[in-house]
């Protein structure tokens, strides 16, 4: 197989699915900013009772 020797629709599947990535991350983007505005300042908290809540699983506490 040479450099230039890939078929079209196999490029347009590739370049399909590259579009299809980019606007799921664009959509994750946006709820999370959302969901990040909803909850401003209790963000630091909910980062706290994430990582008490790790810390008791891997002491076998929780």
């Amino acid at each position: 197989m040479d450099r230039g020797d890939i078929d079209v629709d196999t490029l347009l599947r590739i370049v399909l699915v590259l579009l299809v990535v980019w606007i799921a991350l664009e959509i994750v983007e946006g709820l999370l900013g959302i969901l990040g505005w909803l909850l401003g300042p209790l963000q630091p908290l909910l980062g706290l009772a994430l990582v008490v809540l790790i810390v008791l699983y891997l002491t076998d506490r929780l």
